[in-house]
């Protein structure tokens, strides 16, 4: 029996207690939250030793929750979970990412497996500031990890070329990081 604990973070009640109830009978303890804001209050008062989030969500998304996990407890370990396609492959959000109905249990667990036993493919400890669309592709939001607050930027502007910004609100030096989201395309056989 593992004494590992993990925080589900989801919207959808389903998918905590799907989650969850896979998490325990693998033998792990399993706390739930339903929003970013929720999941750091409960991380603040006890640090899991994974997360797996949802990354849409309201209120605090998943990008803002896994910038402020990589900012405030960069060693630990975080899974990225949604219903749209995402690329984390280069990205410094998450150590992992599951499309929803996508994956098999085997495959979850293995990596959760795999995580716990510290098996990360780096201790990645840079601040992190997520570019995110949350409404489509209507606007590009940056999320800055110092403040936590969201401002659009224009993908013209020559700061965003170069990679960095300033934060407009608490005028933080930010370096930005893409993440691909779209809808995962067929495979062509």
């Amino acid at each position: 029996m593992s004494n590992k604990r993990i925080l589900v973070v989801d919207d959808e009640l389903n998918i905590r207690i799907l989650l969850g109830s896979i998490l325990q009978q693998a033998g792990y303890t399993v706390d739930t939250a339903e929003d970013g804001f929720v999941a750091l209050k409960k991380i603040q008062h006890t640090v899991p030793d994974l997360v797996v989030t949802d990354l849409r969500m309201p209120n605090m998304n998943g990008f803002e929750l896994l910038s402020t996990i990589r900012t405030r407890f960069p060693d630990l370990p975080a899974i990225a979970i949604s219903g749209e396609f995402v690329s984390v492959h280069e990205s410094p959000l998450a150590d992992a990412f599951f499309q929803k109905s996508h994956y098999t249990v085997p495959d979850f667990l293995s990596t959760v497996s795999d995580l716990l036993s510290g098996s990360r493919k780096d201790k990645r400890k840079t601040q992190v500031n997520p570019i995110w669309a949350p409404t489509g592709d209507a606007a590009l939001m940056l999320t800055c990890a110092k403040c936590l607050h969201s401002f659009p930027i224009d993908p013209n502007d020559d700061s965003y070329q170069s990679k960095e910004t300033d934060c407009i609100f608490c005028g933080a030096r930010l370096e930005i990081h893409l993440i691909a989201i779209g809808v995962a395309q067929p495979s062509s056989n």
